[in-house]
C-alpha cells in the first residue's frame, strides 16, 4: 500500500493501523533528509498549502510551516488574530476565500471540536486538524508514537502512561488512538478531577498514584496543565499539583529500572516536570520536536496523493 485510506488527516480515529505504519515509514525517509546538507526535496513544489490558525501556536505551526518548505511547497499563512474573523466571518467563507487564491490544501487549528471534519464536507481541498478544541491533535500523537518506535523498536506491546490534565488535551485522545492501533498498552494518571468519566471506556487503565504509573510504565507522556482551558479550579495550586503530580528526578531514581520521557511542550518546568527531568538522558523531548518535521513532511507528501 502507498496511499493513505483517507483524503484527509482529521483524527487518528479514522485511519488504520496500515496508515499509520505507511506514516511512520515514509517519516523515516523524510528524517533522513532533513539531516543532509541540502534539506530540501521538490517533492510537492506544485502544491500550494495554507496554514489557518484560528488558535494561537508556536510549535505546531512552526513545524507544519518547516515541513512544507522542506517539500518546496508554497506557503500561505493566516492568522485569524489579524483576519476578518474580528469582523464577523464565518469559518467558510474565511476558508473558502482563501481556496479562491487556488490552494491545494489547508492545515488548520480551530477552538471549536469538529470544525475540521465541518470543512471537509463543504471544500475539496485536503484537510489537516492541527488540534481541534479539547478534541484531537493527529499529528501530534504521530510524532509522539514515532518518538517512542524509533526509540524501543516497537510500539506493540509497551506500555506507555499519559500523566496530567487528560480532560482537556486533545493530545491525549490522539494518543490514545494511536497507540491503541498499535498495540501498546495504555494508562492515564492524574488527579480524579482532570480524568474523564468516559475514559475507561477507551480501553485504557487509570491510575491515581503516580509513583505506582511510573513503575507500570516504558514511556512517561507528561501532558501540560492547560491553564488557559480551565474556566474552574480543577486542583487548589500549581505547588499542591507539583507535589503530588510532578515528576523529579528522585522519584525516577527510587523506581527500580529507567523508563523514557516525553513531553508535547511547551513544558511548564516546576509543575509537571522538572527541569532534572526534562533535560536529563531520559528525556526524548527534543527528539519529538524534530521527528515532529519528518512526521508531519510524510502526512502532507502522502495527502498530496505523491505517495500513489
Amino acid at each position: 500500500m502507498s496511499q493513505l485510506s483517507t483524503k484527509h488527516l482529521l483524527g487518528i480515529k479514522d485511519l488504520t493501523p496500515e496508515d499509520l505504519h505507511l506514516i511512520f515509514q515514509t517519516a523515516d525517509q523524510f528524517k533522513e533528509v532533513i539531516n543532509r546538507p541540502i534539506k530540501k526535496v521538490p517533492s510537492l513544489r506544485d502544491i500550494t498549502i495554507a496554514n489557518v490558525f484560528f488558535e494561537n501556536s508556536t510549535r505546531t505551526r512552526l513545524s507544519f510551516e518547516l515541513a512544507e518548505k522542506r517539500l518546496s511547497a508554497d506557503v500561505v499563512n493566516f492568522s485569524a488574530g489579524n483576519s476578518s474573523v474580528k469582523k464577523g466571518e464565518t469559518l467558510l467563507d474565511t476558508v473558502n476565500n482563501i481556496l479562491s487564491m487556488k490552494v491545494d490544501m489547508v492545515v488548520m487549528r480551530h477552538a471549536s471540536p469538529g470544525a475540521p471534519h465541518f470543512l471537509s464536507k463543504h471544500i475539496d481541498a485536503n484537510i489537516v486538524n492541527a488540534g481541534d478544541g479539547t478534541h484531537e491533535h493527529p499529528t501530534q500523537a504521530l510524532l509522539d508514537t514515532f518518538s517512542i518506535r524509533e526509540k524501543l523498536g516497537d510500539v506493540a506491546g509497551k506500555k506507555v502512561c499519559l500523566f496530567g490534565d487528560i480532560v482537556h488535551s486533545r493530545v491525549a485522545l490522539s494518543n490514545i488512538f494511536a497507540l491503541k492501533k498499535l498495540g501498546a498498552e495504555v494508562m492515564v494518571c492524574g488527579p480524579k478531577t482532570l480524568l474523564p468519566k468516559y475514559v475507561e471506556s477507551l480501553g485504557v487503565k487509570v491510575e491515581l498514584d503516580v509513583r505506582k504509573a511510573l513503575q507500570w510504565c516504558d514511556v512517561a507522556n507528561v501532558l501540560r496543565i492547560q491553564l488557559e482551558r480551565q474556566q474552574l479550579k480543577y486542583f487548589p495550586s500549581l505547588r499542591e499539583y507539583s507535589q503530588y503530580y510532578g515528576i523529579n528526578k528522585g522519584l525516577l531514581d527510587s523506581l527500580d529500572k529507567e523508563i523514557v520521557i516525553m513531553h508535547p511542550g511547551p513544558i511548564n518546568r516546576g509543575v509537571e516536570l522538572n527541569s532534572d527531568v526534562a533535560d536529563s538522558d531520559a528525556a526524548i523531548i527534543l527528539d519529538q520536536v524534530e521527528n515532529g518535521v519528518a512526521v508531519r513532511m510524510a502526512v502532507l507528501y502522502l495527502l498530496a496523493g505523491a505517495g500513489a
